[in-house]
C-alpha cells in the first residue's frame, strides 16, 4: 500500500492521540458509571451481552473468546470470578472434552437485564448526546472503516 511506511505527520499523531485518549476517558467513565449503578464490570456486561445473544444462552468458551475480542486466558479467569458470583455456569462440552460450555445463570440474565438501562442512559448521556446528528454518523462511517482497515467482524 503507498505510503503505508511513512510515518504521520504531527498534525495526524495530534488527531490519533486526541482520539485515542477521549475514547479511553468515554470508556473510563462509562465503565465507572455502569460499576457504581449496576455492579458490574465493562468485562462482566460484554460478557452477559454475548451470552444473552446466544442461541440457548450458552456458547463455548473458544467462541465466546473470539466474539468479544479477548485472549482465552483473559477470559477464562474472567469467567472464573463471574462463576464465583453465580452469574455464570461452566459446563463440559458434550460431544468435545476440549472445550467448555459457558452458559448464562439466571442471577446473570436478571444482573444483565438490571443493568441494561443504566448503562445504556449512561452511553446515551456521555456519547450521543455529545454529537451532533452528523457527527454521530460521521462517527460511525469512521469506526466502519477502522473496522474494515482492520478486518473485523
Amino acid at each position: 500500500m503507498p505510503g503505508s511506511r511513512r510515518l504521520p505527520s504531527r498534525p495526524e499523531l495530534d488527531v490519533w492521540r486526541d482520539f485515542i485518549e477521549t475514547t479511553e476517558a468515554l470508556r473510563t467513565r462509562i465503565g465507572g458509571r455502569l460499576l457504581h449503578d449496576t455492579g458490574l464490570s465493562t468485562g462482566d456486561y460484554t460478557v452477559l451481552l454475548a451470552l444473552s445473544e446466544a442461541p440457548g444462552r450458552r456458547v463455548r468458551s473458544s467462541e465466546l473468546a473470539a466474539g468479544i475480542g479477548w485472549e482465552r486466558s483473559r477470559l477464562s479467569h474472567h469467567l472464573a470470578r463471574m462463576e464465583r458470583r453465580d452469574l455464570i455456569t461452566r459446563e463440559g462440552h458434550t460431544t468435545d472434552s476440549r472445550g467448555a460450555v459457558v452458559v448464562l445463570a439466571p442471577a446473570g440474565a436478571a444482573a444483565f437485564q438490571a443493568a441494561t438501562v443504566p448503562h445504556l442512559r449512561a452511553v446515551r448521556e456521555l456519547f450521543v448526546d455529545a454529537l451532533t446528528p452528523a457527527q454521530l454518523t460521521a462517527a460511525g462511517e469512521i469506526a466502519a472503516a477502522l473496522r474494515e482497515h482492520l478486518r473485523l467482524p
